[in-house]
This record gives structure tokens, sequence and C-alpha cells, in this order.
């Protein structure tokens, strides 16, 4: 998949960017926890997401201050860390992008007092080959031994989260089910935290539908 640096949660902000925020949001926490989970940051105690180590930092701004916020928080389970201040995490990757020049934020007034921000794609060149990519993957035209375990775990939460980059159908469902497997074939215990994560997506969804009224 042409992603060049980004991180998880950076690729599924991108898939994800057509959707309303209360979807968008799920998403991109998933693509962080399951980021910090690949690297052994967070580790599952019983179900519970659990910091290895309260001093650990990776250097990336979104994913240090996602440790910072589980850290200082109650104990959670994965699923509830799915959604559990997800905006938070959501604004920090679109931080990112900007500063890494693949979104624009642009300042405006709503009712002419108000200040806001409304975040537009500067590089469409690399969400579109990201959403082609995922297409192509999960229709099956690419053999599952062959994706790479890190576009396995974003294509997977993808199509948890029910998000319109990726196509639909029973089939996708299936493929989907492959990718997961094929994402945490080499590590047990981040396979049983992407179910956690993919099943915590799911419950998701179909309120942020609602919400949409579709």
């Amino acid at each position: 998949m042409p992603n060049g640096p980004l991180s998880l949660p950076a690729r599924l902000s991108l898939l994800a960017w057509d959707a309303d925020p209360s979807r968008q949001a799920p998403a991109v926490r998933a693509g962080a926890l399951a980021e910090l989970a690949r690297r052994g940051l967070l580790i599952d105690d019983d179900g519970i997401a659990t910091p290895r180590d309260l001093d650990s930092r990776t250097g990336d701004p979104v994913l240090d201050g996602l440790l910072e916020l589980v850290s200082e928080s109650c104990p959670h389970r994965w699923r509830v860390w799915v959604t559990l201040r997800a905006r938070y995490t959501l604004d920090a990757v679109r931080e990112q992008l900007v500063a890494e020049g693949v979104l624009r934020a642009e300042k405006h007034r709503v009712l002419g007092v108000f200040p806001s921000v409304e975040h537009v794609l500067a590089d469409t060149a690399r969400a579109d080959a990201l959403r082609r990519e995922a297409h192509r993957v999960l229709a099956g035209s690419v053999p599952v031994e062959e994706v790479p375990e890190p576009t396995a775990t974003v294509l997977a939460l993808a199509a948890a989260a029910g998000l319109r980059s990726a196509p639909g159908g029973s089939s996708r469902e299936g493929r989907a089910e492959t990718l997961a497997r094929r994402a945490g074939a080499a590590t047990p215990a981040f396979a049983a935290v992407l179910r956690e994560l993919c099943a915590g997506l799911r419950e998701e969804a179909p309120l942020a539908s609602l919400a949409r009224g579709r």
C-alpha cells in the first residue's frame, strides 16, 4: 500500500475521510491503539489495555498523547478505548497530517463571529492511492500472504468500522477476517487485541450510521 511514512491512525484517517466524524474518530483511535499494541507499548492484561512502561515514548505525538491518556486514566477494556475521548486522537492526527502537508487547515468564522478550522485534503493523490489499494486488497486481487501486516491491520479495522472506502458484501467480510488473521499471525497477543478492536468498531458502526440517518 503506497503510504510512505504514515502511521496506522493516519492511514485510517485518510481512508475515513468522507465519513462523519462520529465514525472517523473510533476508526482512527482503533488504529492508534493497534499501533501501540504492535509496538508492545500497550499490552493486554486480562482484557485491559495497559501501558507496559509508564516512561515509554514513541516520538510520535499522536501515539505518545494516547499513551499518556491511557496511563493517566482509570483502567478500561480495549473496546471502551475505541470510543472514549476518541475525538482527542482524531484531532491530533489531523494536526500531524497538516504538519506533513497531507491536509490543509483553513480558518474561518462561524456566523462571522466564532473562529473555526476546516481541514481540507491537500495531498489527494495519496488519499486516492490508499483507497484504490484498499479496494484491491479487500476485493481479493492480492494474495493475503503478500499483504504487509500493518496494511492487513489497517484494512481489517477499516472493514470493521464499515468505512465506505472498503467494498461491501459478504465476500468483503470474509476477506477482512482473513486479513485480521494475517495481521496477528506472528503475535497471538496482538491477534487477541485486534479482535477486540474490530469488535468495538463493529458495535459502534451502526450507531454512527443511525446518527446520520442512514
